[in-house]
């Protein structure tokens, strides 16, 4: 879509040559949802593609993913063997269903951004307890965990000024177990429920709960709960205001396909199944 309100597009090459934020102001990364609707309010774009972040880096220490890595960058990304929680990315990966097009523009950070309760960024870097690295606009940076930076729909935790400028994974994270289970009204839907289990080797057990709720939520327990423990868990986490209501699925069947799934997970992640 044409934004014919737009009268500046800034390409920043440095963090120096960022401007002053200022009121109409839009950052802009792979651009899938701001090209995707009218903007009126918006008359400044501040490419940060320009910037050259390198989209991903690997070491001992995790994985940083910049918030201009693309969904196909981040899918072919190819990481160490001992890292078993990696089958992980591509399931979220293709859970943002879009053409080779979209997957080649749209980028992990501004799903972020955008906050949306399907979004597939949010499930796998919240699972994983990633942290958001954020730049200040007085030149400083604060770090958020996932689970903080995404308020609710189209909401997030940046203010006037500031940029995501990467994720950080730890390598632990990555060493976890995991089990993946997600559903939508439609074969090729948007996400009615994404859910996300991880186990350590210690036995502790996280699941992960987005689509089917407004903002993300993890719930941690030392060992793998019993069905009436979490699902007790999911009762008192869950209030009836946070379920999301939308053409893509009732707040009932949500919270029926979270239950039901949340079940699964448990099982799949259960001494007996990794025997």
């Amino acid at each position: 879509m044409d934004l014919n309100t737009i009268d500046t597009i800034l390409r920043p090459n440095a963090r120096a040559d960022l401007p002053d934020w200022q009121d109409g102001d839009a950052c802009l990364a792979g651009g899938t949802w701001l090209f995707s609707e009218p903007q009126p309010t918006t008359r400044r774009l501040v490419d940060l593609a320009s910037l050259g972040w390198s989209p991903h880096a690997v070491d001992p220490d995790g994985l940083t993913l910049a918030a201009t890595c693309t969904i196909a960058q981040l899918d072919r990304l190819e990481l160490p063997s001992n890292w078993i929680a990696a089958p992980l990315v591509g399931q979220c990966c293709r859970a943002l269903l879009g053409s080779f097009k979209i997957w080649n523009v749209a980028t992990v950070g501004g799903n972020l951004c955008m906050a949306l309760p399907a979004g597939p960024m949010t499930a796998l870097t919240a699972a994983l307890e990633a942290t958001c690295v954020i730049w200040a606009s007085d030149g400083g940076e604060r770090r958020l965990p996932v689970t903080e930076f995404v308020l609710g729909p189209q909401r997030n935790a940046l203010r006037p000024g500031e940029i995501l400028r990467s994720v950080i994974i730890l390598a632990a994270a990555l060493t976890r177990r995991t089990a993946f289970q997600r559903i939508s009204l439609s074969p090729n839907g948007r996400s009615g429920a994404l859910l996300i289990g991880t186990r350590e080797s210690d036995g502790a057990f996280a699941l992960t709960v987005t689509a089917s709720i407004r903002k993300p939520l993890r719930l941690a327990f030392a060992g793998l709960p019993d069905r009436r423990e979490l699902a007790r868990a999911l009762e008192a986490a869950i209030p009836d205001d946070l379920w999301y209501d939308d053409v893509h699925g009732k707040p009932e069947w949500r919270a029926h396909m979270t239950r039901h799934l949340a079940e699964e997970i448990r099982e799949a992640l259960s001494d007996k199944a990794a025997a």
